[in-house]
């Protein structure tokens, strides 16, 4: 398969502090890669970067093939081409579920607003939340408000989806229906990149699970090897924390 996305050498510092200290990292196009590690390891710095809401201060990042580091490259542009999902939902409260998942699609991608709505519409359906369209964020469960994040993400039909810790504001009882959307996005081929908490989950879905420790990556590789066999001690030694 070839790379979607391509990091090469990324670096990333605040102030004094690095957070990112070389990151290779490449991912395939349809595969989800879940990046673990303990907090502060760089993950969300990392997706960060790669949606360029952060600027790199070494490396490059290529998606498809372009590099969208460069400065001279539109960051809106590129961004169009990537759906990110937050831990926080990020729903605009004063506009209802439907044109929350719509926004984007009408206003960036320039959709008509008809077909942006129907496609809403056949999302929200499909999620189980169609009879939830009109109501706003705020009378929602956690757990649909996520779900409804994710799928507004997925609106723009983007290229790659970045999803930060989405079930870490969930109440335990509502992870499941959110993790349950990943699954099923997993199956439809859709390629992610998922920081996520979840060690069970991420052996679960992702095809490659990558630990990030002090902003590198310690070790990577097939779930059923990274957690049954993990070859680096500093990656035992979280595990064991995590299992705790």
């Amino acid at each position: 398969m070839s790379a979607l996305l391509s990091l090469a050498g990324i670096r990333k510092s605040f102030g004094d502090h690095e957070v990112l200290a070389g990151i290779d990292l490449d991912v395939a196009e349809h595969e989800v890669v879940a990046l673990v590690g303990a907090s502060g390891s760089g993950k969300s710095t990392l997706l960060r970067c790669i949606n360029l809401l952060e600027q790199i201060d070494d490396g490059r990042i290529l998606l498809a093939g372009e590099d969208i580091s460069d400065p001279r490259v539109a960051a809106d542009r590129v961004r169009a081409r990537i759906g990110v999902v937050f831990q926080h939902y990020n729903l605009f409260p004063h506009l209802n579920v439907l044109d929350n998942v719509t926004l984007a699609a009408r206003h960036v991608h320039r959709l008509p607003a008809a077909d942006a709505r129907r496609k809403g519409m056949d999302l929200l359906e499909r999620i189980g939340l169609g009879a939830k369209a009109r109501e706003f964020p705020d009378r929602l469960s956690g757990g649909q408000q996520q779900r409804v994040a994710i799928v507004r993400a997925l609106a723009t039909d983007p290229a790659l989806l970045l999803l930060d810790e989405i079930t870490s504001a969930l109440d335990p009882e509502l992870v499941g229906e959110v993790l349950d959307l990943v699954r099923e996005l997993k199956g439809q081929g859709t390629t992610i990149v998922m920081a996520t908490h979840e060690m069970a989950f991420a052996r679960d879905v992702a095809d490659r699970v990558v630990f990030l420790d002090s902003g590198t990556i310690v070790e990577q590789g097939h779930p059923d090897a990274f957690f049954g066999a993990p070859q680096h001690e500093r990656t035992r030694r979280f595990l064991a924390r995590v299992r705790h």
